[in-house]
């Protein structure tokens, strides 16, 4: 999960966190979503154990209001990783 300089959160799923964040913030193939927006941080990422529990956990989230995601980081422990 990415926080742009605004506040906003954005959520995806990435075999690669580090290299994906880096075309986020450096890159043309980074999210449109993102372009603009910077900087950026990285406040949370979470391994899932297959590819299709990776995309219903993004599911959930993208569902979720503003204030409710940041209800769910605040319960992962805020920023960082949670496994």
């Amino acid at each position: 999960m990415i926080e742009t300089a605004s506040g906003a959160l954005y959520t995806g799923v990435t075999t690669n966190v580090a290299r994906r964040f880096a075309e986020h913030c450096h890159g043309k193939r980074g999210a449109r979503a993102l372009r603009g927006k910077g900087p950026l941080a990285l406040v949370h990422q979470q391994a899932a154990g297959s590819q299709g529990e990776a995309l219903r956990l993004e599911a959930d989230i993208k569902r979720l209001s503003p204030a409710a995601k940041r209800a769910w980081l605040a319960g992962q422990g805020g920023a960082g990783e949670s496994r």
